[in-house]
Protein backbone atom coordinates (compact mmCIF):
# COMPACT_ATOMS: atom_id res chain seq x y z
CA UNK A 1 0.00 0.00 0.00
CA UNK A 2 1.13 3.52 -0.92
CA UNK A 3 1.54 6.46 1.31
CA UNK A 4 2.16 10.02 1.59
CA UNK A 5 3.42 10.79 4.86
CA UNK A 6 4.18 14.84 5.65
CA UNK A 7 6.11 16.84 8.13
CA UNK A 8 7.66 20.21 9.02
CA UNK A 9 4.11 22.32 9.82
CA UNK A 10 3.94 24.60 12.88
CA UNK A 11 3.23 28.19 14.16
CA UNK A 12 6.18 30.30 12.46
CA UNK A 13 5.69 34.43 12.98
CA UNK A 14 5.00 36.43 9.76
CA UNK A 15 8.43 36.73 7.82
CA UNK A 16 9.44 33.58 8.74
CA UNK A 17 10.25 30.34 7.67
CA UNK A 18 9.38 26.79 7.43
CA UNK A 19 10.19 23.54 5.22
CA UNK A 20 7.77 20.93 4.74
CA UNK A 21 8.77 17.42 3.46
CA UNK A 22 6.52 14.63 2.36
CA UNK A 23 7.72 10.68 1.92
CA UNK A 24 6.17 8.50 -0.40
CA UNK A 25 6.15 4.63 0.91
CA UNK A 26 5.04 1.31 0.16
CA UNK A 27 5.23 -0.53 -3.54
CA UNK A 28 6.68 2.49 -5.76
CA UNK A 29 7.24 2.19 -9.55
CA UNK A 30 7.00 5.74 -10.24
CA UNK A 31 6.04 8.76 -9.60
CA UNK A 32 5.37 11.39 -11.67
CA UNK A 33 3.87 15.20 -10.35
CA UNK A 34 4.17 15.63 -7.00
CA UNK A 35 2.87 18.72 -5.44
CA UNK A 36 1.44 20.88 -2.44
CA UNK A 37 -2.25 21.64 -1.88
CA UNK A 38 -3.23 24.25 1.03
CA UNK A 39 -6.68 24.88 2.38
CA UNK A 40 -7.69 27.71 4.72
CA UNK A 41 -10.71 27.65 7.23
CA UNK A 42 -13.87 28.31 4.82
CA UNK A 43 -11.61 28.26 1.34
CA UNK A 44 -11.49 25.87 -1.33
CA UNK A 45 -8.22 23.47 -1.64
CA UNK A 46 -5.76 25.22 -3.72
CA UNK A 47 -2.72 24.48 -5.38
CA UNK A 48 0.18 26.02 -4.11
CA UNK A 49 3.13 24.51 -6.54
CA UNK A 50 3.95 21.35 -8.81
CA UNK A 51 7.15 19.74 -9.50
CA UNK A 52 7.57 16.96 -12.49
CA UNK A 53 9.61 13.84 -12.12
CA UNK A 54 11.76 15.77 -14.80
CA UNK A 55 12.10 18.88 -12.43
CA UNK A 56 9.88 20.89 -13.94
CA UNK A 57 7.86 23.54 -11.54
CA UNK A 58 4.91 25.77 -11.26
CA UNK A 59 3.59 28.22 -8.50
CA UNK A 60 0.28 29.93 -7.51
CA UNK A 61 0.66 33.39 -8.46
CA UNK A 62 0.28 33.77 -4.88
CA UNK A 63 3.51 32.05 -3.35
CA UNK A 64 5.98 32.95 -6.25
CA UNK A 65 9.28 33.89 -5.22
CA UNK A 66 8.14 32.84 -1.81
CA UNK A 67 7.99 29.14 -2.10
CA UNK A 68 10.12 26.74 -3.57
CA UNK A 69 9.79 23.34 -4.59
CA UNK A 70 11.95 20.72 -4.48
CA UNK A 71 12.33 16.52 -5.00
CA UNK A 72 14.49 14.17 -4.22
CA UNK A 73 13.87 11.23 -6.32
CA UNK A 74 16.35 8.49 -5.14
CA UNK A 75 14.45 9.27 -1.47
CA UNK A 76 10.70 9.84 -3.24
CA UNK A 77 10.43 13.12 -1.35
CA UNK A 78 8.99 16.56 -2.19
CA UNK A 79 9.54 19.74 -0.02
CA UNK A 80 8.49 23.00 0.50
CA UNK A 81 10.70 25.65 1.17
CA UNK A 82 8.55 28.77 2.77
CA UNK A 83 9.83 32.31 3.05
CA UNK A 84 8.51 35.21 3.71
CA UNK A 85 5.71 33.59 5.19
CA UNK A 86 2.56 35.87 5.57
CA UNK A 87 -0.63 35.16 8.12
CA UNK A 88 -2.67 34.52 4.75
CA UNK A 89 -0.54 31.76 4.10
CA UNK A 90 -2.28 29.90 7.15
CA UNK A 91 -3.33 26.78 6.25
CA UNK A 92 -3.90 23.07 6.36
CA UNK A 93 -0.95 21.67 3.45
CA UNK A 94 -1.90 18.75 1.65
CA UNK A 95 1.21 16.71 -0.29
CA UNK A 96 -0.38 15.12 -3.64
CA UNK A 97 1.31 12.77 -5.93
CA UNK A 98 0.81 10.59 -8.91
CA UNK A 99 2.26 7.17 -7.87
CA UNK A 100 2.06 4.47 -10.56
CA UNK A 101 -0.70 6.06 -12.45
CA UNK A 102 -2.80 6.73 -9.35
CA UNK A 103 -3.19 9.85 -7.54
CA UNK A 104 -2.77 9.50 -3.64
CA UNK A 105 -2.87 12.40 -1.15
CA UNK A 106 -1.71 12.65 2.13
CA UNK A 107 -3.28 13.29 5.21
CA UNK A 108 -2.32 17.03 5.68
CA UNK A 109 0.32 19.44 8.19
CA UNK A 110 -1.03 22.80 9.51
CA UNK A 111 0.81 25.53 8.83
CA UNK A 112 0.03 28.78 11.29
CA UNK A 113 1.65 31.91 10.75
CA UNK A 114 0.94 34.86 13.30
CA UNK A 115 0.77 38.36 12.89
Amino acid sequence: QVQLVESGGGLVQAGGSLRLSCAASGSIFSINFMGWYRQAPGKQRELVALITSGGRTNYADSVKGRFTISRDNAKNTVYLQMNSLKPEDTAVYYCNAVINGLPTGGQGTQVTVSS
